[in-house]
């Protein structure tokens, strides 16, 4: 291994460090408390080493809400295709998306709510982001009727899940009526048989 190898190799294991310090912290205690002189504490490294991997605590925000859109996609991509059928695998990428939302609020939020430098719809999307989108299209594709646009489509049963899920993770719903609420969303989507 060269001495370049292995400073690229630190310089990876450094960043994911500040990612996962910083994700740990917005979970344990929200995004506000979140500041690069907390996590250079938490890392042991000095401020200056954490600004030559991230500009800034946004840039750190959208490096978890990168990781966190391919963990969604893996979680969705392994939903929907252990499920027997079309409308299965809708049923079960929406429990798991509300799951993953539910387990993981503050990296939902860097995802979904916060503002962070991320080009979203775009080519320029990181693949992650097109990936989890594309689990989703999977699932809500195969129902599309014909004539539907089944990128609309997906972006209409996404904002229902992502509006159901905001509703009730700020007060707005009661949680107690969260499955109610996404088996009638799917049932406009698919109706069962």
């Amino acid at each position: 291994m060269t001495i370049q190898t292995r400073r690229e190799r630190e310089r990876a294991e450094r960043e994911r460090s500040i990612i996962t310090a910083a994700r740990d912290m917005a979970e344990a205690e929200g995004w506000e408390s979140v500041t690069t002189r907390r996590l250079a504490a938490e890392i042991e490294y000095s401020q200056p080493v954490l600004y030559s991997h991230f500009k800034g605590k946004d840039a750190i925000m959208a490096a978890v809400a990168v990781q966190g859109f391919a963990e969604m996609a893996g979680e969705l991509r392994a939903a929907r295709t252990a499920a027997p059928g079309p409308r299965e695998a809708l049923v079960a990428v929406a429990v798991t998306y509300s799951a993953f939302a539910e387990r993981c609020p503050a990296t939902y939020d860097a995802m979904f709510t916060h503002a962070v430098d991320l080009p979203f719809a775009t080519p320029q999307a990181p693949a992650p982001l097109r990936e989890a989108f594309g689990e989703l299209r999977g699932a809500v594709e195969p129902l599309a009727a014909p004539g539907d646009d089944p990128g609309a489509l997906t972006e209409t049963v996404w904002s229902g899940l992502h509006g159901l899920l905001t509703l009730m993770r700020s007060g707005r719903l009661r949680r107690e009526g969260h499955d109610v609420r996404l088996a009638l969303l799917i049932d406009r989507f698919s109706p069962p048989a």
